[in-house]
């Protein structure tokens, strides 16, 4: 009984060609490409263009990174840039609220020469005649 099996079995594989038995895929560049073993040249010539779309695609791509690190950079500068300046403008309003007190001012208009006021100064008064 086990023999009859056996030759049903045996009796249909050799009914089956080896085209039949691979599964029907889709013609494209990689199933040519991995199915085959090496492409003809009708199938490099097909695919010309889809490989032309990629490359540009890819320095496309490239472009557009090297501009956003580009804009990063400058984005960093410009920012560095403000912190300094504004450093800067802390550093000489200090400068200028120091040297513009009464005592900084008395000593600088010693070295000129000039002498600090001990008396008050005096209203003058004009007396119209009518």
């Amino acid at each position: 009984m086990a023999n009859r099996f056996r030759n049903e079995i045996e009796g249909l594989e050799q009914d089956v060609t080896p085209e039949q038995q691979k599964a029907e895929l889709p013609k494209n560049m990689f199933t040519n490409f991995f199915v085959d073993g090496v492409l003809s040249k009708e199938v490099a010539t097909s695919m010309l263009p889809f490989i032309l779309f990629l490359a540009l695609l890819c320095m496309v791509y490239i472009g557009n990174k090297h501009l956003a690190e580009k804009n990063v950079r400058s984005i960093d500068k410009l920012t560095r840039e403000v912190k300094e300046l504004s450093w800067d403008y802390k550093t000489l309003k200090a400068d200028l609220m120091l040297k513009s007190t009464q005592s900084e001012v008395a000593k600088q208009v010693d070295t000129l020469g000039l002498k600090e006021l001990v008396e008050p100064p005096q209203k003058i008064i004009l007396i119209s005649e009518k």
